[in-house]
């Protein structure tokens, strides 16, 4: 087992999920106008949702991996374009953080998860990441590839879930932050487009 490949994936992981995207935008936004037990609750659907995911990637993508060596490479060499394409929209797009509430509307604790869940599984650009960034992290020779899929899953939806819930929890200091700092933006807009390179690379370079 590749404990140094798991803690890559941690990192990677923990750096995706801090930088700003779609998701935790939106915690952050439902954190502040309806308070932290709301955005928690927006917060779990989102992570529930990706265990859908994980398991179409896990069970899709491991039959290809056992029975087709080419077919892996092909999947890697995809799963490295996707992310330089992401790392390209990224530099593209504004690095300016808008932080708007006038149009958030409030819900109940049951309808935030529901709308979180819904909103992840529906998204077939997340079944997409996955299928780029997961087979590049496999590490172990041992235990099967759904196995490890399944373990690579539960490590993206722990650290996920750790830190949305410290933006819904911080959600007042985070945006005070970014609305007192405007190069913030910036910072975290190159750093997104680092890792999803750095990742691109490192799955191109890994092995089977």
């Amino acid at each position: 087992m590749n404990l140094d490949l798991l803690l890559s994936f941690v990192l990677a992981t923990a750096v995706l999920a801090f930088t700003p995207g779609p998701d935790n935008i939106y915690v952050l936004m439902q954190s502040i106008v309806n308070g932290k037990k709301y955005g928690l609750a927006t917060v779990c659907g989102l992570i529930s949702g990706c265990l859908v995911h994980t398991s179409l990637v896990a069970f899709g993508v491991s039959a290809i991996i056992k029975n087709n060596d080419s077919l892996f490479f092909i999947i890697k060499l995809l799963g490295a374009i996707y992310l330089f394409y992401l790392a390209y929209k990224v530099f593209k797009s504004d690095a300016h953080l808008s932080l708007n509430s006038d149009n958030i509307e409030q819900k109940s604790l049951g309808a935030l998860y529901k709308q979180g869940f819904i909103m992840n599984v529906l998204n077939p650009k997340v079944s997409i990441f996955f299928l780029a960034f997961f087979p590049g992290f496999l590490f172990s020779t041992d235990l099967s590839t759904v196995s490890q899929f399944f373990i690579l899953g539960g490590i993206f939806m722990s650290v996920s879930f750790i830190i949305f819930a410290l933006i819904a929890i911080l959600s007042s200091l985070i945006s005070n932050y970014i609305k007192q700092h405007n190069n913030v933006g910036h910072f975290l807009k190159w750093l997104q487009v680092v890792v999803f390179i750095g990742i691109a690379i490192f799955i191109l370079l890994s092995k089977k």
